[in-house]
């Protein structure tokens, strides 16, 4: 249920829409949504084979990255650890409740209204978090089957609308000439694949959390897991882009930004007592999502803090007082208000979308690249290879889909079809601005500080009192320097 929790979020309900317009055809569309789910298949097979490798160490791409590329010491731990951490916002899914909570009680969509609205569910979605694991847990996995419930129910009425069951004139109408008016621009590609990843993005979480997977093979466990939820992901959003398609004419789907849902719900039912309520089973499962990935990325951050990574880790790494990563669940939080309050409403959606998924697309290229040199040191190591050794064409399908995407957003989209109000590669900018701050901090703090100050750079472990592994950098000078001060280590980042 985690991996389900934290894809049946706001994507399906908030990207079609926005898909369609940047493909131009209801063909192409549906070609997207099958060709997300056969690249995060891929994924799911590298992820697997990693957590066979290290099947202890929960946090997934942190863990797996630094065992991948080891040298140069920390470069890629810190450069990975800035990203999350300037990253991990759940401001989207957020932004969606909003407007759907706002639509459902026929509340006029404002700047203002939709910020409140975001930042609101924002905090008590987390305080969930901050609070319990064990209630978060549970709140993930009723909310999943609600969600589950209102897009079979969602399918189910598109059944009806083809069957003509419902007010509905001709729905196949749009499925008459489907690949009419299809584009060949490479960022219009980019743009509707970079979208459609994002509704499937969550099929890995349960990675997060394999060091907390207590079965007597915990690989197995996680990788059934999100073969199962991906399969079934993958039917249910296919049938329901079906049902958009079926009841929403095409230029109103083009048109619908990201309310799709919402305008399928009015077609359908009109004024009804169900075109109210649907939105707000839209707005829990954006809610249900917002748990699931603060679940799941908190874990990350701990981890990044108990490598020593980030200020203060023992505060980051400690689980006191409720048993939950309060210090990563609190700057997650930050964070999302942030990014919330700092863009202009109506460009808030498409731009942190994009620019989330940009940083990370250069790290799953690493990961899939990572992988053929891990295998390799393990073979020259006389190691045996892993049971759950991913098939190369998976690899090889993964890292052609990331290189596509780090490169196509730079060409130029057609008239009318960038999805920002401003330059529609401000995203990629930004993106490679934060990765190159990230080379700039590493350059800075790890090799030309300890240069400058006679001492090296070293990783020392320790055991906090709740029994959590915190990592902290230190400087070990050299034994000149080290004469002068009697041999003192002093902490790389201060813990207070």
């Amino acid at each position: 249920m985690l991996n389900i929790g934290q894809i049946l979020g706001a994507g399906i309900y908030s990207v079609p829409g926005v898909i369609l317009n940047s493909v131009g055809s209801v063909g192409l569309l549906f070609v997207f949504w099958l060709l997300a789910p056969l690249f995060a298949l891929g994924g799911l097979m590298i992820y697997s084979e990693y957590a066979s490798m290290f099947p202890k160490r929960s946090g997934a791409e942190v863990v797996y990255l630094e065992q991948a590329y080891p040298r140069p010491q920390f470069l890629v731990p810190v450069m990975f650890a800035v990203t999350s951490v300037l990253l991990s916002f759940s401001a989207t899914n957020s932004i969606v409740f909003a407007q759907y909570a706002l639509t459902a009680f026929d509340v006029p969509i404002t700047s203002e209204r939709q910020t409140i609205v975001a930042v609101t569910v924002c905090a008590v979605s987390m305080a969930f978090v901050a609070l319990s694991t064990k209630w978060s847990l549970r709140a993930v996995n009723f909310l999943s089957g609600l969600k589950v419930l209102s897009l079979v129910f969602l399918v189910f009425t598109g059944a009806l609308v083809l069957g003509g069951f419902t007010h509905i004139r001709n729905p196949l109408a749009n499925f008459r000439s489907p690949f009419s008016g299809s584009t060949t621009n490479s960022n219009s590609l980019a743009t509707a694949l970079v979208k459609t990843n994002y509704a499937f993005v969550g099929w890995h979480n349960a990675f997060n959390v394999i060091g907390e997977v207590h079965t007597r093979d915990p690989v197995r466990t996680v990788r059934k897991a999100g073969l199962l939820s991906l399969l079934l992901v993958t039917c249910l959003f296919f049938f329901v882009n079906v049902a958009y398609v079926a009841a929403v004419p095409k230029d109103e789907m083009s048109d619908s930004g990201q309310l799709i849902a919402a305008l399928f719900f009015q077609r359908v039912y009109g004024g009804s007592f169900a075109a109210k309520t649907l939105p707000i089973m839209v707005a829990l499962s954006c809610f249900g999502n917002i748990i699931a990935v603060t679940v799941g990325q908190t874990r990350v951050l701990r981890e990044i803090a108990r490598q020593g990574l980030l200020p203060y880790p023992i505060f980051f790494a400690s689980t006191k007082p409720f048993g939950t990563p309060l210090g990563p669940v609190c700057l997650k939080y930050l964070l999302t208000v942030f990014a919330i309050v700092a863009l202009p409403a109506r460009d808030a959606f498409n731009f942190l979308l994009d620019l989330a998924s940009y940083p990370n697309l250069v790290f799953h290229a690493a990961m899939a690249i990572g992988l053929w040199l891990l295998r390799r040191r393990r073979a020259l190591a006389s190691l045996a290879p892993s049971k759950y050794r991913a098939r190369n064409i998976y690899i090889s399908l993964y890292l052609l889909s990331t290189v596509f995407l780090l490169i196509m957003p730079w060409v130029p989209p057609e008239p009318g079809h960038s999805d920002v109000s401003f330059w529609y590669a401000t995203y990629c900018v930004v993106a490679l601005g934060l990765l190159a701050v990230c080379g700039v901090y590493y350059w800075l703090w790890i090799i030309f500080l300890p240069w400058m100050g006679g001492y090296t750079i070293v990783e020392e472990v320790e055991r906090l009192e709740d029994g959590a592994l915190t990592a902290r950098l230190t400087r070990k000078y050299h034994p000149s320097v080290a004469d002068i001060d009697n041999g003192e280590q002093q902490p790389l980042i201060a813990s207070i």
